[in-house]
């Protein structure tokens, strides 16, 4: 039987420090755990944290199947990725944040396109900046998970966002509202975070899903959703989130087109 493409779930946000790879992460939790073939791909170039997050030890990074690539030696992206257990692989961003700059990124869209058919899905954690990279990750998105949080600036930024979204007719984006990350800033109620980014909030990360010791998780190289006791004490955080995870599987746009890949 021919596999089916992988589906492309691009974490993005117009903010750092709002929780993008550790979503990402959490989210490759839950799709493992749904028995799933999982690659997270590690586009915040400069300062990527999935593979120190997770304890992987990478020999090649993204640079490398890029330098591969646009030097004719590039065979197969399995080449490239790391090994966090059965179900999830990684590809790290460049360990030398110079080498950010040498990535072009219509060699990232032909790395994208070489997973379509080694993983069940493919989660991208991107930068904060619309870069050439983010771009294309974007566009090559089946759904984007775009995270905000009760910062006035990240919602303002969001609202832009959210108006180039529409401006270019993409529907293809859950709004995530992610108020774990910065527990003690509680500007705005839902209701005024709607209104100041004139969008609906598809799907919340609440605070209780905020974990005093998550260092020591990040020391050990944990994934939280598959940790048997935050699954335990944290169980409905985690049903948000395998909610949230089933619906970025979802390749339909709101207007219930089947969008199609570029």
């Amino acid at each position: 039987m021919k596999k089916e493409a992988a589906k492309i779930i691009t974490v993005f946000s117009c903010k750092g420090g709002v929780g993008k790879t550790t979503t990402a992460i959490n989210l490759a939790g839950i799709y493992s755990l749904m028995d799933k073939k999982v690659l997270i791909i590690d586009l915040d170039l400069n300062s990527g944290g999935v593979a120190v997050s997770l304890n992987v030890s990478a020999d090649k990074t993204i640079y490398n199947a890029v330098d591969d690539i646009s030097n004719n030696r590039f065979e197969e992206i399995t080449n490239y990725v790391s090994k966090y257990s059965d179900k999830i692989d990684v590809l790290p961003a460049p360990k030398d944040p110079r080498n950010a700059l040498k990535i072009d990124s219509k060699y990232v869209s032909l790395i994208i396109t070489s997973c379509m058919y080694k993983y069940d899905v493919v989660i991208i954690d991107t930068s904060h900046n619309l870069s050439p990279v983010t771009l294309s990750a974007l566009d090559k998105s089946d759904n984007i998970a775009f995270l905000i949080t009760n910062d006035p600036v990240d919602l303002k930024n969001a609202r832009s966002m959210i108006a180039i979204f529409e401006d270019t007719e993409n529907n293809n984006y859950k709004v995530v509202f992610n108020s774990s990350k910065d527990t003690g800033k509680d500007y705005f109620s839902l209701f005024d975070v709607k209104n100041i980014i004139k969008h609906n909030i598809d799907y919340t990360i609440d605070k209780s899903f905020y974990i005093k010791d998550i260092d020591k998780y990040v020391i050990d190289g944990e994934i939280l959703t598959l940790n048997k006791k935050i699954r335990s004490i944290k169980k409905n955080d985690i049903i948000k989130l395998t909610k949230l995870a089933t619906a970025l599987l979802n390749t339909k746009t709101s207007a219930g087109e089947v969008k199609k890949n570029g």
